[in-house]
C-alpha cells in the first residue's frame, strides 16, 4: 500500500513536470481508476475470507466486514 502511495506521488510529480496530451491523460486516468477498482475488489475478497477472531482483531465486526464484502467494486 505504501509503495503504491509512493507510486502515485511520483506519477502525479512527472505529470506536473511533463505535460501530457489529452488521450494519455484519460488513459492514465481509465488505468488509476481500474486500478483503484481492483484493489477494493481484492481487498474485500480478503476480507471476506477473514475469520472472526481476525476481524476482531483489528476491530472490525463481521456484520461490517460483511457489509464492506458485499459493496460492489466500484463503490467506495
Amino acid at each position: 500500500m505504501v509503495q503504491t502511495a509512493n507510486n502515485s506521488i511520483q506519477l502525479i510529480s512527472f505529470v506536473q513536470d511533463h505535460p501530457l496530451p489529452v488521450i494519455a491523460r484519460w488513459a492514465l486516468a481509465f488505468a488509476v481508476l481500474v486500478t483503484k477498482w481492483d484493489r477494493r475488489a481484492r481487498t474485500r475478497r480478503a476480507l471476506a475470507r477473514l475469520e472472526a477472531a481476525r476481524l476482531q482483531d483489528i476491530g472490525i465486526s463481521l456484520e461490517e466486514a460483511k457489509a464492506e464484502a458485499a459493496k460492489r467494486f466500484w463503490r467506495a
